[in-house]
């Protein structure tokens, strides 16, 4: 019936945890109490929690399922699941893909697939080019997430270079832009540098000098710029660096702030010290930079400079991976730790588990506009998400869920699990089990 009575739950919500029930019916949540459930269990199956952390289910802005075209590395299906297991039961999917999502009607296409085989709630951004113009018009703010602009480093012909081409786009989009921001031209001149000194064998460790902090800077500024001059809706992804911070404004009123921004596990993770020990494995674009620059990222996101925590989950082939620095490609899996990473960082003291569950969950709802989810509250979907607290666990090539088969995190012991996660109402994930007969939703979006 898929009807769930969650009890004895820590319930984490809107920045307080209080112990109490949740009541399903029908995919959404219709109750939410403290203390014991009284005839709420009547004709609903009891999941006793035990004392477990309840949390919103979270929503991912950024990632790369490689479909279609580069399933070889991964698919929706595969990565769907993968995040339910990790506890994100929404995500938001880039445009580069193959052929790259650069028209409604190749736009579309993805959402048709994922509709046939995603465990997880979806949505797909348009990808901007410096002449698609008469396509970015036609989207529809309510029923896609955004337009991905790629103002550095793409594939194909989705490097958006040209300045006339910039102005259009942030003059006439209809919806969210969303920004990869790394300056093309100090990338190549850096480049150059580093194989006049290394020739083609240039150390992974030189990735954060050659896209650097002025790369990232450059670029980051003038999308603030642009979207300042024509009053854009602006979410730069991915921030690496401590300098670019300045470029924010704190607060969490996502209907006044005109710009926002995002920080991805990996930068509030990592730092240019871990490339000896897990080389290309960590080689992302934007590059893992210093320690000052990821303990920066972690203060802004305390301080609210930083809105959202996303994954930019992009895997690789591990043969793919391995290969020499020029031939490695940038990005990694990471959907399925993310939130027990996070979760580590709270076992450290590092943050709250209130303040994840801000960032991951409601953040990314409010900011976007989601409709009806985000939160555990009557009236919206229920996307859920149990986590045990003091379950460790180690990443080991055995339990992970990822089509290309590794992580970054691997050998590390979290001391944190997700146990189950309900999508719109439905058990699709239990103690590793699936029910792969699922499929999540098209998000849609409510905006003023």
């Amino acid at each position: 019936m898929n009807n769930y009575l969650i009890k004895n739950a820590k319930i984490v919500n809107d920045g307080i945890i209080s112990f109490g029930f949740v009541l399903v019916r029908g995919g959404i949540i219709r109750a939410v109490g403290t203390g014991e459930p009284g005839a709420e269990q009547e004709l609903a199956e009891v999941v006793d929690a035990g004392g477990k952390y309840l949390l919103p289910g979270v929503i991912d802005d950024q990632v790369h399922f490689r479909e279609p075209g580069l399933t070889h590395k991964a698919e929706i299906a595969t990565e769907s699941k993968a995040a339910v297991a990790g506890g994100i039961t929404s995500f938001m999917e880039m445009p580069n893909t193959k052929p790259q999502a650069t028209t409604i009607e190749e736009l579309e296409k993805k959402y048709q697939r994922a509709s046939e085989v995603s465990m997880a709630n979806f949505s797909f951004y348009l990808g901007a080019t410096n002449d698609n113009m008469e396509e970015i018009r036609k989207l529809d703010p309510a029923r896609n997430c955004g337009l991905k602009v790629f103002m550095g480093s793409s594939t194909g012909n989705m490097l958006v270079d040209k300045r006339e081409a910039l102005e259009k786009i942030f003059a006439g989009s209809p919806t969210l832009i969303a920004t990869h921001c790394e300056d093309e031209a100090t990338i190549v001149k850096n480049t150059e540098l580093a194989r006049e000194t290394y020739g083609e064998n240039v150390p992974v460790s030189q990735h954060p000098l050659i896209r650097s902090e002025e790369a990232c800077y450059l670029s980051s500024s003038l999308a603030v710029e642009l979207a300042k001059k024509h009053k854009a809706r602006l979410h730069v992804l991915h921030i690496s660096t401590a300098k670019e911070l300045d470029l924010f404004q704190q607060g969490t009123d996502f209907e006044k702030k005109q710009i926002t921004a995002e920080v991805c596990i990996h930068h509030l993770w990592f730092h240019d010290g871990d490339y000896e020990r897990k080389g290309p494995l960590i080689k992302w674009n934007p590059a893992v930079k210093t320690i000052h620059d990821r303990d920066s990222l972690l203060a802004a996101v305390l301080n609210d400079k930083l809105d959202v925590i996303a994954t930019d989950h992009a895997p690789h082939t591990i043969e793919e991976k391995q290969s020499k620095y020029f031939q490695s490609p940038s990005g990694g899996p990471m959907v399925q730790h993310a939130l027990p990473a996070m979760l580590e960082l709270v076992h450290q003291g590092k943050i709250s588990i209130e303040k994840v569950v801000e960032k991951m969950c409601h953040a990314p709802a409010r900011l976007f506009g989601v409709k009806d989810r985000g939160f555990i509250e009557p009236g919206l979907k229920a996307d859920l998400v149990l986590v045990d607290m003091e379950q460790e666990w180690t990443v080991a090539h055995k339990n992970i869920h990822y089509k290309c088969g590794w992580s970054p995190f691997e050998g590390l012991t979290f001391h944190s699990k997700v146990s189950h996660t309900w999508v719109n109402g439905k058990l699709a994930y239990k103690e590793g089990l699936f029910n792969e007969m699922i499929r999540g939703e098209r998000l849609e979006f409510v905006r003023s």
